[in-house]
């Protein structure tokens, strides 16, 4: 027991000095390796974690699993990532980022690997709807935790890396590799779903996963003190944000965006599929739209809260929750015209980039001391994927009402989506009315 907690202590300082002249290049360019290794490392990590999104329509056609036991398998993801996100937040403080990252990434390739294993052998093994549906949820939960070990380490690592004034232009950077992972998940795993079968998305996503591995374990870094350079803050006060309402109040909003969120990208393409009659390749391709933009999103929103807003969040947060729910509002009850629908995902994206970045950590981060950076992520990826698993089931019981399902001459289920449509707008209305509550709450000044 004490050799895995010593695995992951956070690095002692480095016994040799980095040169005082050679200091600030050093560190400009080790900061930088970090930054985008944690980027593009969780980037990879949404591939492991988004690819049964793509998987539904095929797996409800093949009768594996019907709405309601994805649902119920989505949710296990997320509600043993909102637990892991809680737990992991607060280790990930005193922890090495490096490894604390790359072991949760591993166990999350491997379990995609094995779900497709069991996936490739269910039709001719025999084996039965009910052990696919016990073993995919059993595999689903054990990925969500390994996959709440991703984004703590990396937004630590801008805490460790970078200072206090260019933390939300970085922050946002950072943010876009939701975006893309989201984007990389619906077109590279849609892809190869619709060209070798539902399988192969699992494969897939553990090849993103092993790849994401090797990029955190040479570039990521854990403390500039581990590598030679002189110490940053260290102090550390986690017991405030527990006592901290205004970290609460955003983690509720984060909650009910992230149920918005997540049901574009776990039920938009049955969706689409089902509602607008568009091919898996297609629909797959249109909502991978969304992510695409959530980059513009994300990118644009932490630069322009620090340099023209001077850290103020709340306004730009705001205006994207309204834009948030136009957007649904034009896919969902919009009519089937490609345009309208690209253009309700472009909308999505960004306004959604700019949210994931604002309620889904920085303005809670921005309340509390740089040192409890992993203790508000906890608190907030705890309520928001709570959440996620929340809507995945309560969606999946609305959709799997016999009453309102038609049942095609091909024996196709096509589900109604009014119900859960009502459901999910009025999250993201209420994700963006919670933070005014937050508008005369200080932030913190380390």
């Amino acid at each position: 027991m004490a050799n895995f907690s010593n695995f992951f202590k956070m690095s002692a300082p480095s016994a040799v000095k980095v040169a005082p002249e050679k200091a600030d290049k050093y560190y400009k360019s080790l900061r930088m390796q970090s930054f985008l290794a944690g980027t593009f490392g969780y980037a990879l990590y949404y591939v492991c974690r988004l690819s049964m999104g793509v998987m539904k329509k095929p797996l409800m056609d093949t009768g594996l699993l019907d709405a309601a036991q994805l649902g119920i398998i989505g949710a296990c993801l997320f509600w043993a990532y909102a637990a892991g996100k809680l737990v992991n937040g607060f280790l990930a403080d005193s922890s090495n980022i490096k490894r604390f990252m790359a072991i949760g990434l591993i166990v999350s390739a491997l379990v995609n690997f094995i779900m497709g294993i069991l996936g490739a052998t269910a039709v001719s093994a025999g084996l039965s709807s009910a052990f696919i549906f016990i073993s995919f949820a059993i595999m689903w939960a054990i990925n969500g935790w390994s996959q709440s070990m991703g984004a703590p380490p990396a937004i630590i690592g801008l805490s460790r890396w970078f200072p206090l004034k260019v933390r939300g232009t970085f922050y946002g950077f950072f943010s876009a590799s939701h975006n893309l992972g989201e984007g990389l998940s619906f077109i590279f795993v849609g892809s190869l779903v619709a060209a070798f079968g539902w399988k192969w998305g699992f494969f897939g996503a553990a090849i993103a996963g092993v790849l994401g591995v090797v990029l955190i374990l040479l570039f990521l870094h854990d403390t500039p003190e581990s590598k030679g350079l002189a110490p940053k803050e260290t102090k550390r006060i986690q017991a405030a944000v527990v006592r901290n309402p205004g970290v609460w109040i955003l983690a509720l909003a984060s909650a009910f965006m992230y149920m918005s969120r997540y049901a574009i990208n776990e039920w938009g393409v049955p969706f689409l599929q089902e509602a607008r009659g568009y091919s898996l390749g297609e629909a797959s391709a249109i909502i991978g739209i969304n992510p695409v933009f959530g980059i513009i999103g994300t990118v644009v929103s932490g630069w322009l809260s620090d340099f023209v807003f001077k850290g103020d969040r709340k306004y730009p947060a705001f205006v994207a929750g309204i834009l948030e729910t136009i957007a649904l509002a034009m896919f969902l009850f919009g009519s089937s015209e490609k345009w309208l629908i690209i253009a309700s995902m472009v909308l999505f994206g960004i306004a959604i980039g700019v949210l994931i970045s604002f309620l889904g950590g920085l303005m809670a981060v921005d309340l509390v001391p740089r040192k409890a950076t992993g203790a508000a992520l906890g608190i907030v990826g705890m309520a928001s994927y709570a959440a996620a698993g929340l809507q995945n089931v309560v969606t999946g019981i609305l959709l799997n009402n016999p009453d309102k399902m038609i049942i095609t001459e091909a024996g196709e289920k096509i589900h109604d989506y009014t119900a859960a449509s009502w459901f999910w707008i009025g999250a993201a209305v209420i994700s963006f009315l919670l933070p005014v509550l937050n508008w005369r709450r200080k932030q913190a000044d380390i």
